[in-house]
Order: structure tokens, then sequence, then C-alpha cells
């Protein structure tokens, strides 16, 4: 559902084995969207849904309507959505961020929680200050939020609704993933916070002018969004994904490849399972110093 200009193809070697990753964007038509997934049905090995879910939330899941009825019928590939990727690979971000020095004692705003609840619960467990922005960037209200159950308890009265709405109302996609559109309010806390972490496309819409030495934490990267937030003044870019023929692909398009890995039905894979094929992939984040290229990647 994202911007077509975004749109990359790429053939790497992932545990021995030839994969073509190829991502489409379709500028938020979801009827082009719809074409797409029925043309491909059973002629790749998996489909990660990008600029979408299937489900928001942490202890109450909420099942996004639209994207639902997106994939009914999909029946001879299985479909993706990033979310096993996020409670797995996205933990050991947190565990290298440690490592670094960046999670304890730290000031850290995570631009939406409902959608990584492991990563976000995960870096105030060890000891961050952590805003959750998600009233913020996914409904933009100045309410900033210091606490789970406060996003819980928002959720609990929203998405009853929004998760019948269409997704473009939750998520920027299209055009709006080229556009930036910041907010005083979220300018705020952006540069309140020593580490900005969560999904690149809420950050993207709302990034300032000049954010200098901040830390970022996301997915989803390009060339073109690396010299972005270098401009801008970011010190070091940290991407929960791999990099794979030269992006940091978005965790569904990761976690689709994983699934094709196991050449079976990603309901059929346990969760050591999967983290035994993150292991034989050999994935793992990957750290940018926004100068150049490092030795880090």
């Amino acid at each position: 559902m994202g911007s077509s200009s975004r749109d990359h193809r790429t053939e790497v070697l992932v545990a021995g084995e030839r994969f073509v990753i190829q991502r489409m964007g379709t500028d938020g038509d979801l009827r082009l969207a719809r074409q797409l997934l029925l043309r491909y049905d059973g002629q790749v090995d998996a489909i990660g849904l990008g600029g979408m879910a299937l489900y928001v939330g942490s202890k109450r899941k909420y099942p996004l309507r639209q994207v639902h009825n997106l994939i009914r019928g999909i029946t001879k590939t299985p479909v993706v959505d990033g979310r096993r990727v996020k409670a797995t690979l996205e933990l050991r971000t947190v565990d290298l961020l440690e490592d670094r020095g960046l999670v304890r004692g730290r000031k850290i705003l995570f631009v939406m929680s409902m959608d990584r609840p492991e990563m976000a619960r995960a870096l105030a467990a060890r000891g961050a200050t952590v805003i959750l922005g998600d009233a913020m960037f996914g409904l933009g209200l100045p309410i900033p939020l210091r606490s789970f159950s406060l996003v819980e308890a928002g959720a609990a009265l929203v998405m009853p609704v929004l998760s019948r709405c269409p997704v473009g109302w939750l998520y920027p996609l299209g055009r709006c993933q080229e556009e930036a559109r910041p907010r005083s309010f979220i300018t705020r806390y952006l540069r309140w916070a020593e580490v900005i972490a969560g999904d690149f496309h809420y950050l993207r819409r709302r990034l300032p002018g000049c954010l200098p030495g901040k830390v970022v934490v996301t997915q989803t990267i390009t060339q073109r969004d690396i010299e972005l937030l270098r401009r801008v003044g970011v010190s070091l870019l940290i991407t929960t994904t791999p990099y794979l023929g030269g992006r940091a692909f978005a965790a569904n398009c990761v976690e689709a490849v994983l699934v094709a890995l196991a050449g079976k039905p990603p309901q059929e894979i346990s969760g050591e399972e999967f983290r035994i094929l993150i292991d034989r992939a050999g994935f793992h984040p990957a750290v940018l110093p926004l100068g150049e290229m490092g030795e880090d990647q």
C-alpha cells in the first residue's frame, strides 16, 4: 500500500538459497493491491503485506477489517505482515542498544507502540524513560503517553471504530510516505529524545528539518532515507532488519523470506523454530553511522 517510488527488486543468497525479493507499492490503491495478491497467489513462495497489518495491539489484538478483506481468498501462498519479526528480531535490536549504552537512563520516543509492543515494552523494562507517541503520530493529538496502560485504555476506546475504517486513517500510505508535515508538539518530543524508535513512515511524515545528534532505530530504509536523516543531523541509524540488496526491507518482507526458507505455513512454525530460522539466515540489526557506510553494517 506504500509509495511506488520506493519499489525495489534484488536477488540475494540467504542460507545458501537464492531469493528474488521484490517490493511493489500501489500508492494506496486497494484495487491494485487486490489484483497483485490474486496474480501472485500460488506464483511466489511468500507474500509480505506492506503499509498495513492484520492486527494491532498488545494485550488485546484489534483486527483491521480492510486488511482481512484484502487477503480474503488468498490461499495458495502464505501471507504475513511482519508481526513475528517484530516480536523476535526487534528484541535483538534492544540487546544491541543496551550493549551500546543507549537504553538505561536514556530518553526514548517510541513513535507507535501499538504496532511494536514487544520492543517498546522491552526498552521501558530495561530502564529507559519512554514516551509513547501513539496519540501524537497515529491520531494527531498533542498527548504524549507515559504508560502502556494509557495506550491500552485509549485503544479500547478508539480501536473498535478505527479498526473498521480505511487503513489510510491509521497509517501513511502512497504519497504520504514521501511528504514531511512537521507538527510543533511532535517536534518538541523529537528534540527531547536521545533515541527515536519505531516505524519509519510515521517518523518521516512528521520529520522536522533539524534533529542534530539523534539516534534513530527503525526499518524500511532506502538510500534516499539515509541521505534525508543525514541532512537533518541524525548521528546514528540502527535498522531492526538487515540490509538485503542495498536496503533495509520492512519486517513483513523479512518475515516472508523466513517463511519461504522454512518451506511450510507460518502457523506451523513455532517461536523457537522462527528464532532458529533467523540465525540460519544470518539476519541481525544493522548499525550505520551517518557519515559513511561503516563496517558495522
